[in-house]
């Protein structure tokens, strides 16, 4: 069973795996530790991840990056039209009330919505960590924004579910990052102490998270969390690009920004230039054939930097304070402050985190690239059978306020009820009671939609009741009970809708009765019966038939990617077989060929390369590239054998001889560990090594006879075999144990027998030298 953690961003991501020495942020195929979260669409197939990468500039408008900045949301909110697109080289648009891309795929314009994309991804990095594991990858933790909505975290449970995952938990970046940190210690407070309070402040890419976290020995309890959800780095770089565009159209009459590859170019540039200015005063930009030929420099100073980027800075602040009110610290009550995310490396951002915690210092003690990764693989260890992980409790928090709300009768006071505030701990589960004379529906909505992100619909589910519980006894109808979850993935479900009866019956006294006394009246037991009503919910989430339906588009597209690559593997191995055999026949191989061989290779290279120049040959088939390699290796491959038997022969006959040498050296040896062998096997073993040298010494004369090339007379497998067959004949042999010292009976009593002689006692007398017995009585 696999133990994986995925921290979904939106530049790239990372895996984390556990082992049983620990957590391992794995590498992809091109050995880096974070993968693109980018999808490239292209003409035969989908590049995922590195590959898609490669294809940004050349292939823009079909290739879609921030995935999970459009899971769950709609084309036509505002922070997706005016904020998201800025980012995006697709065309956007709207896939079945979604918000989806529009692209050429196969030679065919395309629809896949954001939860298609997203499942896309999940594929890619399932297919990473199934390469790294050596096995299946099923059970995954992925690490979201903490201020993803219902519809966001639905959306991704269903993407997880069409690429084939099973999603344990979604946990919120925030509390990753505090578990990541918490876990490990081994110096938290005790349940008598007071708890470490610690702040994280984590600034990725597209947005921040400030948190508040309390730990004790074997515990976390998240405190408060707030957010700016469009503030990271490239916000900083979008600043630069807008920057730089301005000045190279004023100094070489070039508009960068009408040209999208030339803004790939200058964003690029301008994220070098970024980073050196994280370390100096001062640094350059040079953007080679930026466009129209022109090759642009510049440079910055780090003040003029800090200006530029000054409007996103001040964003900083606000969700620090935010997090520390609602937690009830002060800054004198925080004990660390935890910087994680690339964008925290900013001198300036640094800065500005530090005014908000005068007196403080701030840490790195967590790896801000992999914390979130780290912590959601820990989460997944907590819950796998797999793993023995140390004994710690994560209570997490949510950011929104949700309440029920249902269409009101007489006999309510209200429409409507808070069950779960914001900062509610996750997981929770409230108890609603109700009082209905026919069936019922509720619904759950976010009770501030001015906090959600854009104009997200702040509907969360319904449930319907179908039945109501029938009149009791007393004329009465039974409370119908509504049970309502917040769960780990950070979604609402209703769980349950049910009533109770109360059942009296009358139980015989336990006392026996006595003459003249009166008898005791029995007692009453109450059993309160749950009886489950039938009842309906509706939610966000795809039909199960439509996540399988898409299941199966993707598994298709899956299988087509593999056949191209496959295909293309299997082309590129024959072209490469054609220029590598057409070399070697002229020089490595020329003694190990006949000329008959020789033009018939030759002929076969030059029709299959001139074969596969034509159109047939460009576009053709998996099988039909196999069948060519194949045929020119039937051809090439006797030639190929004989140039390796000649180069390894003398190597397997050393071998052998060194086999013979050693076990004759042992045969004929007088050393006293083989004293008792017998002179029988030596003498066979010493015939068998007689008898292999000789037919070693008549195959190297024979084949010394034939021209190499010519199939070999004996061949290295021969060869070692022969010294197996040694081997395995002598071993036991001299392996055979020595026998036991043979014991002899001395009155009764036994005596082992060595080559030391013991004293005759009956010698004692005559000998003075000899002490005697004494006889004791």
């Amino acid at each position: 069973m696999s133990v994986v953690g995925i921290d979904l961003g939106s530049l790239a991501s990372k895996i984390g795996v556990a082992r049983h020495r620990g957590i391992d942020i794995i590498t992809n195929e091109v050995s880096n530790r974070a993968t693109p979260s980018l999808i490239s669409f292209g003409v035969k197939q989908r590049a995922i991840g590195e590959p898609a990468k490669t294809q940004e500039i050349s292939n823009f408008k079909n290739t879609v990056g921030s995935l999970k900045r459009l899971a769950g949301r709609v084309a036509s909110d505002p922070e997706i039209a005016d904020i998201e697109s800025k980012f995006l080289t697709a065309s956007l648009c709207d896939a079945q009330g979604t918000v989806g891309v529009k692209v050429k795929y196969v030679g065919e314009q395309q629809v896949f919505s954001s939860t298609q994309l997203v499942a896309m991804y999940l594929g890619k990095l399932r297919d990473i960590a199934a390469n790294e594991l050596k096995s299946g990858v099923c059970d995954v933790v992925i690490a979201v924004p903490g201020w993803y909505t219902e519809i966001q975290r639905r959306a991704l449970l269903d993407a997880a579910q069409i690429a084939g995952l099973n999603c344990l938990r979604l946990i919120n970046d925030t509390a990753a990052v505090a578990l990541g940190y918490g876990i490990t210690k081994t110096d938290l407070p005790s349940e008598e102490e007071n708890p470490r309070h610690v702040v994280f402040v984590d600034i990725g890419h597209s947005n921040m998270s400030a948190s508040v976290a309390a730990f004790q020995k074997g515990k976390l309890t998240m405190k408060s969390v707030a957010f700016n959800r469009h503030l990271g780095g490239r916000d900083i770089d979008y600043a630069l690009v807008q920057y730089f565009a301005d000045e190279f159209k004023g100094k070489y009459k070039i508009d960068v920004l009408s040209n999208q590859k030339a803004r790939f170019r200058l964003a690029a540039g301008c994220e070098k230039l970024k980073k050196v200015l994280s370390a100096n005063a001062e640094a350059p930009l040079n953007v080679e054939s930026i466009m129209n030929d022109v090759d642009a420099s510049s440079k910055l100073k780090r003040d003029a930097y800090e200006g530029l980027i000054a409007h996103v800075l001040e964003g900083i602040e606000a969700p620090i304070k935010q997090a520390l009110a609602e937690s009830g610290l002060t800054v004198d009550q925080v004990d660390s402050i935890e910087l994680v995310g690339g964008s925290t490396r900013i001198p300036a951002v640094r800065q500005r985190i530090a005014a908000c915690f005068p007196g403080k210092t701030l840490s790195n003690t967590l790896n801000q690239d992999e914390a979130v990764a780290r912590g959601a693989t820990f989460a997944c260890a907590m819950l796998s059978p797999v793993f023995r992980v140390r004994d710690f409790s994560v209570t997490d928090i949510t950011p929104y306020s949700i309440k029920i709300q249902w269409a009101k009768t007489p006999d309510d006071d209200d429409s409507e009820l808070l069950v779960f505030p914001k900062g509610n701990t996750i997981p929770s589960t409230k108890i609603l009671t109700f009082h209905r004379k026919e069936p019922f529906e509720v619904e759950a909505v976010y009770a501030e939609p001015s906090l959600l992100p854009g104009t997200t619909n702040p509907w969360i589910g319904k449930l319907t009741a179908k039945e109501v519980p029938p009149v009791d006894a007393n004329g009465e109808l039974p409370p119908v009970k509504v049970k309502v979850k917040l769960g780990l993935h950070g979604t609402m479900s209703f769980e349950q809708v049910y009533y109770e009866e109360i059942e009296e019956k009358e139980e015989p006294p336990a006392t026996m009765e006595v003459d003249g006394a009166e008898p005791a009246k029995p007692k009453k037991k109450r059993t309160i019966k749950k009886k489950d009503l039938a009842f309906v919910v509706g939610t966000s989430s795809l039909d199960s038939s439509i996540v399988n339906t898409l299941k199966e588009t993707e598994n298709g597209m899956h299988a087509a990617d593999k056949l191209v690559m496959d295909t293309e593997d299997r082309k590129n191995a024959l072209e490469e077989y054609i220029y590598d055999m057409r070399g070697k026949v002229e020089d490595r191989y020329a003694a190990y060929i006949q000329p008959q061989e020789k033009s018939a290779l030759l002929a076969g290279l030059q029709d299959s390369e001139d074969w596969l120049y034509t159109e047939e040959g460009e576009d053709a088939t998996k099988s039909a590239y196999v069948e060519r390699l194949d045929a020119l290796k039937k051809i090439g491959d006797p030639v190929v054998a004989r140039y390796r038997e000649t180069e390894g022969r003398l190597a397997a006959a050393t071998q052998l001889r060194d086999t013979i040498n050693q076990f004759l050296a042992d045969a004929t040896s007088e050393h006293e560990k083989y004293a008792h062998i017998e002179a029988a096997d030596k003498q066979s073993v010493v015939e068998k090594c007689a008898t292999v040298q000789k037919w070693l010494d008549d195959q190297l004369a024979r084949q010394a006879e034939k021209p190499k090339n010519i199939d070999p007379v004996v061949s290295c497998a021969d060869i070692l075999k022969k010294k197996d067959e040694v081997f395995y004949f002598a071993t036991p042999i001299f392996n055979k144990p020595k026998p036991k010292p043979k014991v002899e009976t001395t009155n009764g009593t036994e005596t082992p027998k060595s080559r030391t002689d013991t004293p005759d006692p009956s010698k004692a007398e005559k000998d003075p030298k000899v002490p005697s017995e004494m006889d004791i009585d």
